[in-house]
C-alpha cells in the first residue's frame, strides 16, 4: 500500500502572508481617504481568491500572491501619499 503525497506547505504559508497583509490593508484606514481604503480592501480580497485558487493546482505559485498583495499595498500607499498629499 503506497503512502498518499504529502501535502504542501506553502497554500498554509500563503494564507499566513495573507493574513499579515490584510493588517496592512485594514489599518490604511487611518490614513488613506475612505474610498481608497475600501478599494484596497477589494484588491485583497480578489488576491485572497486568486490564492485560494492557486492553491490546489499550483501551491509555489499562491505564495506569490501575498507578496504582490503588500508590495501594491506598500505602492499605493506611498504613491498615495506622494502625490495627493494622504497622511
Amino acid at each position: 500500500m503506497a503512502l498518499p503525497p504529502r501535502a504542501s506547505p506553502w497554500p498554509f504559508a500563503a494564507l499566513v502572508a495573507m493574513a499579515a497583509a490584510l493588517f496592512l490593508y485594514g489599518t490604511s484606514f487611518r490614513f488613506v481617504p475612505w474610498w481608497a481604503g475600501v478599494l484596497l480592501l477589494l484588491a485583497w480580497l480578489a488576491m485572497l481568491v486568486v490564492t485560494l485558487r492557486l492553491a490546489g493546482p499550483r501551491p509555489r505559485t499562491s505564495a506569490v500572491v501575498p507578496v504582490v498583495a503588500i508590495a501594491l499595498w506598500f505602492g499605493a500607499v506611498v504613491g498615495g501619499a506622494a502625490a495627493f498629499g494622504w497622511g
